[in-house]
């Protein structure tokens, strides 16, 4: 699938993509670069950053200490990676 850059550097993510990372107008995508120069795209929902955005609505399911603390974790290996022995 092809996706082509804008002169104001966006680009549509083509709707099968869209459908599969179940993505809806207002999704956050994080992007990085992993070792070997791939674009890696993750919808940003299980992160501490995912978590904060749910605050902020109501009517959203409450979520547990114990996700909060696995997103918080998940976010800070992701963000400050260990190199592999």
């Amino acid at each position: 699938m092809l996706a082509t850059l804008t002169s104001k550097g966006q680009f549509t993510l083509p709707k099968e993509i869209r459908e599969r990372l179940g993505l809806t107008p207002g999704s956050r995508l994080d992007f990085s670069i992993d070792e070997r120069g791939m674009l890696v795209a993750r919808p940003v929902t299980t992160t501490a950053l995912g978590l904060a955005r749910s605050f902020a609505k109501s009517g959203r399911k409450p979520v547990s200490v114990a996700a909060m603390k696995e997103a918080v974790e998940k976010t800070a290996a992701e963000m400050n990676p260990r190199k592999k022995r």
